[in-house]
């Protein structure tokens, strides 16, 4: 991370060393890098430094391509019924995945023979609990067509909480698994139809850029379709993708 990050580390790190009651960073970073740290803090660092932005339905012109292109062509290829398997690779707190499985399930009521899974990740436990819930608040819906939300989400019986939650059968969907970019191997299924990686890379160094996103098209089908966000890039990269509009892309 660069110098100009000092501050914010620091601030989202002074709750650790006050929870643990340790006095300063060097004794922290001391800890962290213990055999004991190392087994049970490193978790929790991640958790408070990680930063964790996102939306219903953000950037929309992906979920349009998702429905006029890559569903009809599925479901061409598979007339006798298949199941389309995604990846939301950096999922925050669920909104992505649960908008995917809205978009397909909308598309399923007039090609009833799909049937989808969903995979999402995020190196954040902290987080993926959250997603796991499908809790929100009703401000993070409110320009949601009034169709999805109705169909999609479930109000709370307490109406001073101001809160939304997933409907089941769309939270059945979607399973969630601890993944780390970084690691050598990542603990996920294979074979993919598509990919989702937007607005995680950019946290990274070039380099380190290109292994993720070929590290993530290993487990992507040949002719499966890879979703990046609108200020990431592959220019210049060794990785297995054409590019078909910008931020979307096929395995070659």
């Amino acid at each position: 991370m660069p110098p100009i990050k000092k501050i914010m580390l620091q601030s989202r790190l002074q709750r650790r060393l006050r929870e643990l009651n340790i006095p300063s960073f060097k004794e922290y970073v001391d800890f962290v890098f213990s055999e004991a740290g190392m087994e049970n803090e490193v978790i929790h660092m991640i958790d408070v430094v990680s930063t964790n932005k996102t939306d219903f339905f953000r950037e929309p012109h992906h979920f349009d391509f998702l429905t006029g292109s890559i569903l009809p062509q599925f479901v061409q290829e598979n007339p006798q019924g298949s199941v389309l398997k995604v990846w939301s690779a950096g999922c925050s707190s669920g909104e992505e995945p649960y908008t995917i499985a809205m978009v397909i399930s909308d598309f399923k009521e007039k090609n009833p023979m799909i049937e989808f899974k969903i995979f999402a990740s995020d190196i954040s436990t902290k987080i993926l609990k959250e997603a796991i819930e499908g809790i929100y608040r009703e401000t993070t819906v409110e320009n949601l067509p009034l169709e999805i939300k109705r169909k999609y989400l479930l109000k709370s019986k307490d109406r001073t909480a101001q809160k939304i939650r997933v409907i089941p059968e769309l939270r059945k969907k979607v399973s969630f698994s601890r993944i780390n970019f970084m690691d050598n191997d990542y603990h996920s299924p294979d074979d993919f139809h598509v990919i989702f990686c937007r607005n995680v890379l950019i946290y990274f160094e070039r380099e380190t850029q290109e292994k993720v996103i070929q590290k993530l098209c290993s487990k992507l089908r040949t002719g499966g379709y890879f979703f990046l966000g609108h200020s990431e890039s592959i220019t210049g990269m060794n990785v297995p993708l054409v590019q078909l509009k910008p931020t979307i892309f096929r395995k070659k």
